[in-house]
């Protein structure tokens, strides 16, 4: 983590876009599962009939073999299942959706090393940095409902966001979720890691030198980025995981999703955290503290959904404005491209837009994002004109199962094959060297080493 992830773009800030304006559960156990649900909730707790689950949204979790065309799913399943038994894996589940519907869901491994408990499609694991394409999508949502002007000053919209002389006064609301506020690279991870409060951290940001002006250049938050859950909760007068669960969650039918430690603790099937030996080690809450940074938990299933609805599948939920608006291309970041070296024969350019990456992969337009807290780590990938993706949940430190995502698009597009995930190599060595590369923006320590560079840059 020691790298200096800064992408600088013209001082007028022309990367800003003109859209920063003003085991499968079936069809009856998934419909029992709503109607519980609202049926749990107190009087003062009823959610308005406009966010009952439609027919649609019903179907579509549903798996479809009908829909499966381009992608070889025995040589897939052959491929994950070998890769499950590779040293740094414990458990691991996938999802694939193909021609916009769920074609694919699976659980490998255990939910803890030597438990005998296997992962299924509703074992849950957490998000990680996934989860900032939630907040980017809450926030945006509430934009189109006129509730929040993308281009206004982030200060004015969550008060706790203090930055070097009054910048948060100049840093728009669209800076925040784009990581564009000038701060370095994920500023104070290692004090959130060592339990400090995070609306505190956020006011002593101000104490730091800025890298460049707020809008002109791209650097990794999750403090910073956090600041989004302030911003829900002042909008909508609801705590951050409710108003998740009322305006996205629940209406799209991600029955099992939430956004704490207790969501993940009382899941009745969950992934327990492993370091990249299959060694278990403790579950903190760091980050569920920061929760539009990294707070989602969910199984396979929910996750497939999640991509659905980002595909424009759920039209009804989240709007094309919308998906146009977080998925647009807003700031270069070619050092990503470095990180992702493996993949240049088919990747070209990287850009961020709200809580979102995109790439051009092979001459097609992708969307996606990677995720990682200490014990697990998580992708999704997905193009959103073939309505086709990939999303992974596994838990141990490793960053092996990267790839597959690109082994599923190659599928996708028809392309030669890769060994993307690199398991048809000889030799344990080249293993370990994967599970131990952990130099993704979006990969958060958890052991209190996060943003160790912050000597380098404090005022």
């Amino acid at each position: 983590m020691s790298e200096l992830a800064v992408t600088v773009t013209p001082a007028l800030g022309l990367g800003r876009s003109v859209l920063e304006k003003p085991h499968i559960v079936g069809l009856g156990a998934f419909a029992l599962l709503a109607t519980a649900a609202f049926a749990m909730r107190g009087p003062q707790e009823q959610t308005p009939a406009a966010h009952t689950i439609p027919n649609s949204h019903v179907r579509l979790a549903a798996l479809s073999t009908d829909a499966r065309k381009a992608v070889d799913y025995a040589s897939i399943d052959r491929r994950l299942q070998r890769l499950s038994e590779q040293h740094s894996m414990v458990g691991l589940a996938v999802g694939i959706v193909e021609n916009g519907r769920i074609t694919f869901l699976k659980g490998y491994g255990e939910t803890e090393e030597g438990s005998g408990e296997p992962v299924t499609p509703d074992t849950v694991f957490r998000w990680a940095s996934v989860s900032k394409g939630v907040a980017g999508t809450m926030v945006a949502k509430l934009a189109e409902q006129g509730k929040v002007n993308l281009n206004g000053p982030v200060g004015s919209y969550v008060p706790s966001m203090k930055l070097p002389a009054g910048a948060e006064n100049r840093a728009t609301v669209g800076d925040m979720l784009s990581h564009r506020l000038g701060l370095y690279r994920n500023a104070y991870d290692n004090k959130l890691e060592e339990g400090q409060d995070t609306k505190l951290l956020r006011e002593s940001l101000a104490q730091l030198n800025m890298i460049c002006p707020p809008g002109t250049c791209w650097s990794y938050q999750n403090v910073a980025y956090d600041g989004a859950s302030e911003l829900v909760e002042r909008i909508t007068h609801q705590p951050y995981e409710k108003a998740i669960k009322q305006n996205l969650f629940t209406p799209i039918g991600m029955t099992g999703a939430s956004v704490s430690m207790n969501g993940l603790m009382d899941a009745k099937s969950w992934a327990k955290p492993h370091d990249a030996a299959r060694r278990p080690i403790k579950l903190t809450d760091s980050y569920y503290r920061v929760p539009a940074a990294g707070g989602v938990n969910s199984n396979i299933k929910d996750m497939s959904l999640w991509m659905l609805a980002q595909m424009g599948e759920m039209p009804d939920v989240v709007s094309p404005q919308v998906l146009e608006t977080v998925h647009a291309p807003l700031v270069k970041t070619p050092g990503e491209r470095g990180r992702m070296r493996k993949f240049l024969e088919r990747l070209g350019e990287a850009d961020y837009g709200y809580g979102w990456r995109s790439y051009d992969y092979a001459g097609h337009h992708i969307v996606g994002h990677r995720g990682g807290v200490a014990g697990y780590r998580s992708l999704i990938l997905f193009d959103p004109r073939k309505k086709s993706g990939v999303v992974a949940l596994w838990n141990s430190n490793t960053s092996q199962p990267g790839g597959l995502e690109f082994e599923v698009m190659d599928m996708i597009y028809g392309l030669p094959f890769r060994d993307w995930m690199e398991i048809d190599r000889s030799g344990k060595a080249e293993s370990r060297s994967i599970a131990r590369n952990e130099s993704d923006d979006e990969v958060s320590s958890g052991d209190g080493n996060g943003g160790r560079m912050e000597k380098r840059f404090r005022g």
